[in-house]
């Protein structure tokens, strides 16, 4: 690619760098016809937010904040897919992306041009703004900012910061290129016609709400006061029962795994063969040993970054022989498990003899006990001669330095009482004496054959001819023996550090280890079953159950769930508030999910064929960022699902339309679903709606197609009382039962009575007579007493009396208006 800041006028500008020399093309014409993509990606605190722009189509497309590891293979992998010609990012990185970039620069067959713009032009209102005065063509030019920004809240996630703030670079970056609009004017833009969200090939496109409806996170704080500022903790929720992790690592890659779920059936069948192995009651007993050896993985990345910055402490040392050693174990345990299995396979044959290497050379080499005690990193005996013999010196230093002592005592005055020989490390060896009487002033301090060095706690400190002697003759022992340590140490760490990457291999095994064995425990507790993955775009569910409410309640009834290629791939269903709707589709969201990041699920049997992505319009959300209405955040949910679905999409949508006037509401459902409907079958995705919009059905609003499917589910009457049954089965329901729900509720039987009496005069087509006015015959009299007063009122001879009569008796206010006139 040609150095297109240079070509195409404008250059980079806003202090933008450019990084490699760009690749040659000899025919300029080729050059401006072939297409161009340019990506834009900041990563942050593990998450990435990218966008990229085609100008083939003149297209954007943006991917949603993404957690990602230390080595960026998620954005890794967008590159190889998107190819850019261009990355953007911020001169402002963390020390991930930095690596990254050389490792893109360093790639012989790839290289593309890394543009960087200072941190200001990656800012949050800066992208929103950027975006708000792009040259949007297929928006009307006298649009108002306010409804540019509510259609862009439908085209786009504005609860991705990252993404958001990625785009804001990547505008600034076409601006000052001018894509495709070179030889035009400068007034014209660079036209953005489409916004598209993209995924990465195999990973489930599933966005924040349905994250958050379907409750597979939750944050809760702390409840202890002690650590509310410490961070927040999961609640209940799908992710919370199934973290049975016991290593921080693992625990990650859970999250990362509930984060990006996968369609890749090698990866899916990887995991699902290892928790078919450890929920066999048989494998109980290796899974509760590898588990206690998990306990004691630590942060291996924390340790070694402190060893390449020569800062490692005492507990490092302890906790990085306590992690590789337990890794041992647990490669020794892995391999007399089935090979068969491949993440056995892998561990049996990652875990290199490295690790054993490394764990008896820290056995051997560190005296943790006496570590501990110093505060400091000390050597076993028998590991370098030299810090022996000093190590001896040192022990004997004791008696020695008494004889000593007593042989400068014989040539003191005979004044001095006694007199010691001490060492201090860095000063080397020193006489001490107590302070007499008669020392007050400091040339009283000085004593003949003797150099005053300093007073300390009433003993004066002296160089003597001897103490010299001991300082060439033993050194300064204690500081030579703690350099000598220190340079053991080094040469620890160095021999550590080369074989590091065996470390990193056994962390990615572990904690891929430990998730899976997290999710047996959970499957074995709980009582799930393994689904069958297939290609397919069949769903199939046998008496399936909701994870988190099973829990939660005393009594569940399961419900199956079938969606076929062809057939009743849109299922209405109809019933009374609370007979479980809601947590029906739930259900079946959940466990679409779990088997897709390949978890046992919650039923008798399942059948899932990869689903692509979840959809969901379940709960209506506030949101004064972008300043919508809660009725435009719903229909920004329902356009994604309707934009961005396909055939092997599910969708879950629960009462659409109420947020509206009736007939509105119901005229935009018919629409969505009769969209749906008339596609072709293989184009149609799975949908289950749930409605309390009968007349949806009854005036028959709906295209007949088989791809329909109407349910219900069961209740019963038992006099007054209505008894829910939650059982799924065909059919409509006839009646909300609204009265027999807000008894339920507790609300006062006169007010339910009043409203099943409104209900049936408004359903009837009769008059609704209100009760808060007086009764009809008291008003036929009054108005009779009034005709009659009217009529006796001669109005000629009388006008006083008309007066009085407008003023007290018809129109009270009108007789002040009769007075001033």
């Amino acid at each position: 690619m040609a150095d297109l800041g240079s070509q195409r006028g404008g250059g980079l500008g806003g202090g933008g760098l450019v990084f490699g020399p760009p690749a040659i093309i000899g025919n300029e014409e080729e050059e401006e016809d072939s297409p161009e993509v340019l990506l834009s990606v900041l990563a942050q605190h593990g998450q990435v937010g990218l966008c990229f722009y085609d100008s083939k189509d003149s297209s954007l497309h943006y991917m949603i904040d993404t957690p990602d590891n230390y080595k960026l293979h998620l954005l890794a992998r967008v590159i190889q897919e998107v190819s850019p010609h261009v990355v953007i990012t911020s001169a402002k990185q963390e020390l991930c992306m930095t690596r990254f970039l050389q490792q893109l620069g360093s790639n012989p067959d790839y290289k593309p041009e890394v543009v960087t713009y200072p941190y200001v032009d990656f800012g949050l209102e800066v992208g929103k703004q950027r975006l708000l005065s792009a040259h949007l063509a297929f928006l009307p030019a006298s649009i108002s900012e306010r409804d540019k920004m509510s259609y862009l809240s439908s085209c786009i996630s504005f609860d991705s910061p990252l993404m958001l703030r990625a785009v804001g670079a990547l505008l600034k970056c076409l601006d000052r290129r001018r894509v495709g609009v070179e030889l035009e004017d400068s007034s014209v833009g660079v036209p953005i016609l489409q916004f598209h969200a993209y995924t990465l090939k195999g990973v489930v496109c599933i966005d924040r709400d349905t994250y958050s409806v379907l409750q597979i996170f939750k944050s809760e704080f702390h409840p202890s006061v002690y650590k509310l500022h410490s961070g927040e903790k999961e609640g209940l929720s799908l992710y919370g029962i199934l973290n049975r992790c016991r290593c921080k690592f693992g625990s990650k890659l859970l999250r990362q795994w509930f984060l990006r779920p996968t369609q890749d059936l090698a990866v899916l069948h990887r995991r699902q063969e290892v928790i078919r192995f450890f929920t066999s009651p048989r494998n109980s007993d290796a899974l509760s040993t590898l588990q206690s050896s998990l306990r004691n993985i630590s942060n291996i990345p924390t340790y070694l970054r402190r060893m390449s910055l020569s800062n490692t402490k005492v507990t490092d040392w302890q906790s990085l022989y306590k992690t590789v050693y337990n890794a041992v174990c647990i490669r020794d345990m892995v391999r007399r498990l089935p090979q068969s299995i491949q993440l056995f396979r892998d561990i049996s044959e990652g875990f290199s003899d490295d690790l054993h290497y490394i764990a008896s050379l820290i056995s051997r080499v560190v005296d943790f006990e006496t570590s501990t005690a110093e505060n400091r990193f000390t050597v076993k005996p028998n590991v370098d001669p030299a810090i022996d013999e000093k190590k001896t010196r040192m022990m004997g230093l004791s008696n020695f330095l008494t004889d000593v002592a007593r042989r400068e005592l014989e040539h003191l005055d005979a004044r001095i009482p006694s007199c010691c020989v001490i060492y201090i490390p860095l000063i080397g060896f020193l006489l001490s004496v107590p302070r007499l009487p008669s020392m007050l002033q400091k040339e009283d301090f000085e004593i003949e054959g003797l150099d005053f060095m300093f007073l300390s706690e009433d003993r004066l400190h002296y160089r003597s001819q001897r103490t010299k002697e001991l300082d060439d003759l033993l050194g300064d022992l204690h500081c030579d023996i703690r350099d000598m340590e220190r340079a053991v140490m080094t040469q620890l760490q160095n021999t550590i550090l080369e074989r590091s990457e065996s470390l990193y291999k056994v962390l990615d095994l572990i904690a891929e280890l430990d998730s899976l064995m997290a999710m047996s425990s959970a499957s074995q507790e709980y009582g799930y079953t393994s689904p069958t993955l297939a290609s397919h775009r069949r769903i199939t569910v046998t008496q399936g159950r909701h994870p988190l409410l099973e829990l939660c309640s005393p009594m569940f009834v399961a419900n199956s769930f079938q969606s076929s290629e062809s057939q009743g791939r849109v299922k209405i269903i109809t019933g009374p508030n609370s007979s479980g709707k809601s947590i029906y589709l739930k259900q079946v969201g959940l466990i679409v999910f779990m088997a897709l990041i390949g978890s046992d699920v919650p039923a008798k049997e399942a059948e899932i064929g990869l689903v692509g992505g979840l959809f969901t319009r379940m709960q209506s959300r506030e949101s004064v960022s972008v300043g919508l209405s809660t009725f435009m955040i719903d229909l920004n949910q329902m356009a994604q699902a309707l934009n961005s679905s396909s055939g092997n999409s599910l969708v879950l949508i629960d009462e659409f339309g109420k947020g509206t006037n009736t007939v509105d509401g119901l005229s935009l459902l018919a629409a969505s679903i009769s969209h749906w409907l008339r596609k072709a079958p293989v184009d149609v995705p799975h949908v289950l709606l749930a409605t309390n919009f009968h007349s949806l059905l009854q005036l028959g609003l709906l295209p007949s197609s088989g791809l329909l499917s109407l349910l219900t589910l069961e209740t019963a009457v038992d006099g007054d009382e209505l008894v829910f049954l939650y059982q799924l089965k065909e059919g409509i329901c006839q009646s909300s039962y609204a009265a027999n729900i807000a008894t339920l509720a507790g609300l006062p039987a006169s007010l339910v009575h009043r409203g099943v009496e409104v209900s049936e005069l408004y359903r009837t087509g009769r008059s609704i007579k209100r009760i808060d006015k007086e009764s009809s015959d008291e008003q036929a009299n009054r108005c009779r007493s009034v005709v009659e007063k009217f009529l006796s009122i001669d109005l000629e001879d009388q006008e006083l009396d008309l007066q009085h009569f407008l003023k007290e008796e018809l129109l009270p206010s009108a007789g002040g208006l009769l007075n001033r006139s």
